[in-house]
């Protein structure tokens, strides 16, 4: 190779395009800011709206949790020893047959 020629040159001026080139695109995927031309950087248009889905995300995992405890409260409740339900339901069996 000539290393003075403008192949070698060229060569270079394609490496570090392609470089620049792949790096954004792995940026752009992962929603990280974009550099531009001069080495800025270039946020994202829609930042705003990720915004506001981390916030309802953050907003439904609170009532999710708040859900699962109410769950567990229930949970507890029906595998209490003092809370039979079937017991309760065959009591009322005989009422319902007296009535029809």
């Amino acid at each position: 190779m000539n290393w003075a020629g403008p192949e070698f040159v060229l060569a270079i001026i394609a490496i570090s395009t392609g470089g620049w080139v792949i790096n954004n695109w792995i940026r752009a995927r992962h929603g990280y800011a974009l550099e531009d031309e001069w080495g800025g950087k270039t946020d994202r248009a829609d930042q705003e709206a990720y915004a506001k889905l981390r916030e309802e995300n953050a907003f439904l995992r609170d009532q999710l949790d708040k859900t699962h405890q109410r769950l567990a409260n229930v949970e507890a409740i029906v595998t209490d020893s003092g809370f039979d339900i079937s017991r309760q339901i065959e009591a009322l069996r005989p009422a319902q047959e007296k009535m029809q």
